[in-house]
């Protein structure tokens, strides 16, 4: 489904909400599983900046995971992402809710996803992103494949697509360049 790039340009021009698996998307998909049965992730500084960046242009941003983490709690906390639905089942419906929630259409939704379960979420989104290293046929369904791996700089990527298509990249660069 991948696309010409100014049709993607078109559509992350619309985009309000950024929507994201975080296993495999926001982390590399590695899982080291503790003794006190949490587990632990290692997140990228970059995509937590892009995220920031994200959330001061006035865009949404949020989490929709099959699996339930602290550590992934504490990170969409810090980052301010406001919508985090871990441990579901029904990632469908969860997108839906959230949609509503945001008061959005889908077609104002970026989601980044990574494996096959991700494909039905792309596929309702005004803009599928799959990361570098997605499985093929989460490639193959997206308007836009990043060149960065999940959980090495690949949110921060979509970011700056998103803004940039919004004109709103130089904006929030002034904070860094007085």
């Amino acid at each position: 489904m991948a696309t010409n790039d100014s049709e993607v340009q078109s559509r992350a021009a619309r985009i309000k909400l950024f929507l994201m698996d975080c296993d495999g998307v926001l982390t590399n998909a590695r899982i080291w599983i503790l003794e006190n049965n949490d587990d632990q992730k290692m997140f990228h500084t970059r995509d937590g900046l892009g995220l920031e960046l994200l959330h001061r242009a006035g865009l949404q941003s949020g989490i929709i995971s099959g699996r339930v983490s602290s550590a992934v709690t504490r990170r969409a906390d810090r980052l301010g992402m406001r919508f985090v639905r871990q441990g579901c089942e029904d990632k469908e419906q969860a997108f839906a809710e959230i949609v509503a929630e945001a008061g959005v259409t889908n077609a104002e939704v970026a989601f980044a996803g990574d494996d096959l379960n991700d494909i039905p979420l792309m596929l309702q989104s005004g803009l599928a992103i799959a990361v570098a290293d997605a499985a093929r046929e989460t490639r193959e369904h997206a308007h836009y494949v990043t060149t960065a791996r999940g959980g090495d700089g690949a949110v921060r990527e979509a970011v700056e697509l998103i803004l940039k298509a919004q004109g709103r990249w130089d904006e929030v660069l002034r904070r860094y360049l007085r």
